[in-house]
């Protein structure tokens, strides 16, 4: 009889990406929610790491970098879109009234430019520091 019925070398083990993600998640969420700015922007950072490597991990890239700086790229556009739509105006004056005194939507806005502009950053020079090449 065998002591572990089903189990096999032939099996993978669990990921743990999925648990990433909820964490992630559910961070960026709460940052974003409460306007916790460092929560906020940590969260969006865990969140599109995890899902790059969960895309990297099953095998549809071979690499996760060019996944994390286009997630990059969303996110920049959509925090920039969410940014825009609340001033009046996109001038420079208008810019320099909202860093003095901040919507609470621009500053959700704002952080998640500021996820987006560092997860490009790193998607676009990962693989330049990366030691095995591929």
């Amino acid at each position: 009889m065998d002591e572990q019925p089903g189990v096999s070398d032939q099996y993978r083990t669990s990921s743990p990406w999925p648990v990433i993600v909820v964490l992630g998640f559910v961070c960026s969420e709460l940052g974003l929610l409460f306007n916790v700015f460092p929560v906020a922007v940590g969260g969006l950072l865990l969140l599109v790491a995890a899902v790059a490597g969960i895309v990297q991990e099953s095998g549809y890239a071979d690499r996760p970098w060019n996944l994390l700086a286009g997630l990059g790229c969303v996110l920049v556009v959509l925090g920039g879109i969410l940014t825009v739509t609340q001033l009046a105006a996109v001038t420079p004056e208008a810019l320099v009234a909202v860093v003095r005194e901040p919507n609470g939507i621009v500053a959700r806005g704002v952080a998640v430019v500021v996820a987006g502009v560092v997860a490009l950053v790193v998607g676009a020079g990962g693989r330049y520091v990366e030691s095995e090449p591929y």
